[in-house]
């Protein structure tokens, strides 16, 4: 009979770690078992291939506020392990890592690989075996307190204690049900909006930074303010992540038909107003198109936005009369698209949903349903918005694990 001290389910960013931490604490027999013939797959993809590996946002109160899902049971977890340990764990393993000016933290070589190398290297150096193409179908807990893992229905292992951390696979979520666990739906999160509006097409490209963004649906509204990027068949940018991952459960239920608000003016209704009239008085002779109310609007977002508003571009400032003059600050102040879907691509990299927080513990990341089982990532029903804030949640739920497990082993 093989029998492990630890078999981790999910060789990702949460798996390794808790891996990683037991077998450094003193627990013997470890192993990971994948499912793919990749491990590590999202922290390699996540960042443009740079990974985003947290954020620097140092007090734990004010980082739970990036979690719509889970913040506050987060607390304590990072109150433990948080953005400052992960810095030293990975620098104290060679890798150095870099703060942006959007607080994102990113390995100074800008490549994911350093990451992955630093895990597998880890890992590696302490005898942690990691399977490949080793998919989990079944649990069973014996009467001696054992786990036995199914491989297959002739291959299985047995192990004292295990770890699901599969992500958002829905594999994981069927042997958490399995094991008597409540599974909150999962929905997509972090994902883009596909709009038709006639004409958006040609400003793809163009970015806006810092804008107040809004979600309508029916008496429902979310909103909030980032940076925009028009693309060839929507809305992009961490601006509208964050807003995805903010009403994500709402967008699913409506299914991703909503209208969006986009505020263009950072100036309130009276400063663009009064702006208005100084380019009336002293740009006069000015075609529209030429000179932007907004100069951080590009020309051609300005021109698209001209004709959205049916105001020939090629008009004088000076012949902008006030029907026209409240048309143009209507639609700078509260600009409505139909949202038809998601972004084309499938992106969404992160779920909403998972295994209902009340049946796990935060201290130890142990099951309260089924003792010996723990859980970390995004398995859980936890999810952040844009930044570094998942990856942290990775760290610190796979740490948690692996201290709590080395120390009941002991």
């Amino acid at each position: 009979m093989l029998e492990f001290d630890l078999i981790v389910i999910g060789g990702g960013a949460a798996g390794f770690m808790t891996a990683i931490t037991a077998k450094e604490r003193g627990v013997r027999r470890v192993t990971i078992l994948e499912g793919s013939s990749r491990i590590l797959e999202k922290v390699r993809i996540s960042g443009g291939g740079r990974c985003n590996v947290t954020n620097a946002s140092w007090i734990p109160s004010e980082f739970i506020g990036n979690y719509p899902r889970g913040g506050i049971k987060l607390l304590e977890s990072f109150s433990r392990f948080a953005t400052g340990d992960i810095f030293d764990w990975f620098e104290k393993r060679g890798v150095k890592l870099k703060i942006e000016d959007d607080n994102r933290v990113f390995p100074i070589s800008d490549s994911s690989m350093d990451i992955v190398g630093c895990l597998e290297r880890s890992a590696k150096e302490i005898d942690i075996q990691v399977y490949k193409k080793k998919f989990v179908r079944k649990i069973i807990k014996t009467s001696s307190d054992l786990f036995q893992v199914f491989i297959s229905d002739d291959e299985y292992l047995f192990s004292k204690k295990i770890l699901i951390s599969t992500g958002g696979n829905p594999s994981g979520y069927k042997l958490a049900e399995s094991l008597g666990h409540n599974i909150i739906k999962p929905v997509p999160s972090l994902f883009s909006f596909t709009c038709k509006e006639n004409f958006l097409k040609e400003c793809s490209g163009v970015s806006v930074r810092d804008i107040d963004l809004k979600i309508l649906i029916n008496e429902n509204s979310f909103s909030c303010k980032g940076d925009l990027l028009i693309t060839h068949w929507g809305f992009s940018g961490p601006g509208v992540l964050k807003l995805s991952s903010i009403a994500a459960r709402e967008l699913y239920r409506v299914r991703y038909k909503f209208k969006l608000i986009i505020q263009w003016s950072k100036l309130s209704y009276s400063d663009l107003s009064e702006k208005i009239n100084q380019l009336r008085q002293f740009n006069g002779k000015s075609n529209l198109y030429n000179t932007r109310p907004l100069p951080y609007l590009t020309k051609r977002l300005w021109i698209f936005l001209l004709n959205k508003m049916n105001i020939d571009k090629d008009k004088k400032w000076a012949e902008i009369i006030s029907k026209e003059k409240e048309i143009m600050i209507k639609f700078l102040m509260n600009d409505e698209y139909q949202i038809t879907n998601k972004g084309p691509f499938g992106e969404e990299f992160v779920t909403s949903g998972g295994v209902d927080l009340s049946q796990v513990s935060f201290k130890t990341m142990e099951s309260f349903i089924c003792k010996g089982l723990y859980l970390s990532g995004e398995i859980l029903d936890v999810d952040g918005i844009t930044g570094g804030f998942n990856f942290q949640h990775c760290w610190t739920s796979g740490w948690l694990a692996g201290v709590a497990i080395a120390n009941s082993l002991r």
